[in-house]
């Protein structure tokens, strides 16, 4: 059987979150330096084994006073958890371009599965002669479960964010070499 290995490219993809901010606003974030791969059977993406991990440490919603309170102890705590990571259990195809992806998700140091969506984008080849696969993923999660509970309250009595964080991540993998196993 053949098994390819794919990698994440990180300068053709993104990751971000959005999370509501005091119930009448979205506020959207991004995780700059992250990394990941795919294996599968041959080239079909049913049933791949996928791996990713990101650096808290990279957290950028444009606002660095923001950030650094992301990064502290009321939320990530990156000194004590530099990653989040992803370990897949199960892809899924659901239609012609979509699958499901099943998982366990960890951050901090809650670990728990986790459904997200996945467009396939199809696959080219670049200037260079690199295969690639595009692939656009979606989900939401609570961040309570995971370990994310700093909750504050204006005096006017608003609840400052939202628990549900909206997952987006648009990424690229680069076809490698496929290996042969007996």
């Amino acid at each position: 059987m053949a098994t390819t290995t794919w990698v994440l490219d990180p300068t053709h993809s993104e990751v971000q979150f959005k999370i509501k901010h005091l119930v009448i606003s979205t506020v959207t974030g991004s995780f700059k330096k992250f990394e990941g791969k795919a294996v599968t059977e041959n080239d079909s993406f049913e049933h791949a084994q996928v791996t990713f991990s990101l650096d808290v440490h990279s957290i950028d919603t444009n606002q660095e006073q923001r950030d650094e309170h992301l990064r502290n102890n009321d939320f990530f705590d990156v000194a004590t958890y530099p990653q989040i990571t992803f370990v897949s259990t199960g892809l899924t195809k659901t239609g012609d371009d979509t699958y499901k992806l099943l998982g366990n998700l960890t951050v901090k140091d809650v670990t728990k599965p986790v459904t997200l969506d996945v467009e396939y984008g199809g696959t080219a080849t670049d200037f260079y002669g690199n295969e690639k696969a595009g692939f656009e993923v979606t989900g939401k999660i609570n961040r309570k479960e995971f370990g994310l509970t700093f909750h504050a309250v204006t005096e006017a009595g608003s609840i400052v964010l939202g628990d549900d964080v909206k997952l987006f991540a648009n990424v690229q993998f680069v076809k490698q070499q496929a290996e042969v196993t007996a």
